[in-house]
């Protein structure tokens, strides 16, 4: 992977790769780390309201959050495996929008926590993706890091920052370098509350950590997609010489994702039909069992070590 990084010659240009950064690329991310934050918010003011349970909307923002979990791991893959070619421009691309993907994952665990604590299952594949999603973005993050402190050229692969001599990080660069940092340590923070948020039984501000989340969430989504739009060559201008259009252009491979965006409505359509049950995200500790019995538990511990004993508190 390093090894093959050509180092030595400074290219006056670059290719595109509509594959990373194509229009319907960026757009499908940006479309349904949009739509996922509208409807988890949707959905923490309908808890707080105590109105309807939104059954559409939870199904919904379940099957974008699942999407774009995979796709935003897949990317990421995409863009390891070819840093001995891939551009700092092409690179930073990626991780801003695996900053999309992040936002939206966190944002469907404070909205549909209910629904995962239910099952043991899906909770600890939600961890395990949420994981994953965080190594692969710290990493990128590390990569784009080391690229501003050593004032890598733009035109060589990302790969070459542990190869070539560092000229140092230039006058203008300590706010790119802190907030690369910044970035980093955001995800962290972000993947450590939302595992302890989803084992934690006593949460007498639930509804606080929902809506400071979602807003914060939101406000890091909005800038991840301001930052696509505005460096992309799709969009904006892009920060490096490209040989050709080719991320402006739009074909069957950019259309593509954006039409994956409609596979949900089906879902949708399906509930509306009554032809999908899903059943109704009981609040814990909401409803007693029993008149004069204990209040209800709906955590499903796995049946492996799990108990209902929570890691965070007592035992319900």
């Amino acid at each position: 992977m390093f090894d093959n990084a050509n180092c030595t010659v400074v290219p006056t240009a670059v290719s595109t790769d509509a594959g990373v950064a194509g229009a319907g690329v960026l757009l499908s991310f940006i479309i349904t780390a949009g739509l996922s934050l509208l409807m988890s918010a949707i959905i923490v003011l309908h808890e707080i309201r105590r109105k309807s349970e939104a059954k559409v909307i939870r199904k919904l923002l379940l099957s974008l959050s699942d999407q774009q979990v995979i796709t935003g791991l897949g990317i990421q893959c995409i863009g390891l495996a070819k840093m001995g070619t891939m551009v700092p421009y092409h690179f930073f691309i990626i991780w801003m929008l695996s900053l999309l993907s992040t936002a939206t994952h966190i944002g469907t665990l404070l909205a549909l926590v209910n629904d995962f604590k239910r099952d043991w299952v899906l909770r600890w594949l939600r961890q395990f993706f949420m994981f994953v999603n965080l190594v692969l973005s710290c990493i990128s993050g590390i990569f784009v890091l080391m690229s501003v402190m050593r004032d890598l050229k733009p035109t060589l692969p990302i790969a070459c920052v542990w190869q070539v001599t560092g000229t140092g990080a230039p006058s203008n660069a300590g706010v790119s370098i802190a907030g690369t940092i910044a970035v980093i340590a955001v995800n962290c923070i972000f993947f450590i509350l939302a595992v302890w948020y989803l084992h934690v039984k006593e949460r007498p501000w639930l509804k606080t950590i929902q809506v400071v989340g979602i807003v914060l969430l939101i406000a890091m989504g909005i800038g991840a997609a301001i930052r696509v739009i505005l460096l992309s060559q799709a969009f904006g201008t892009a920060s490096v010489p490209l040989t050709d259009t080719g991320e402006k252009d739009w074909s069957f491979g950019q259309l593509l994702p954006l039409l994956l965006l409609l596979l949900p409505l089906v879902s949708a359509v399906e509930i509306l039909r009554g032809e999908m049950k899903v059943p109704s995200p009981v609040m814990d500790d909401s409803a007693p069992l029993l008149i004069g019995g204990d209040k209800r538990n709906s955590f499903e511990p796995n049946p492996f070590w799990g108990t209902q004993m929570s890691r965070f508190g007592s035992k319900s």
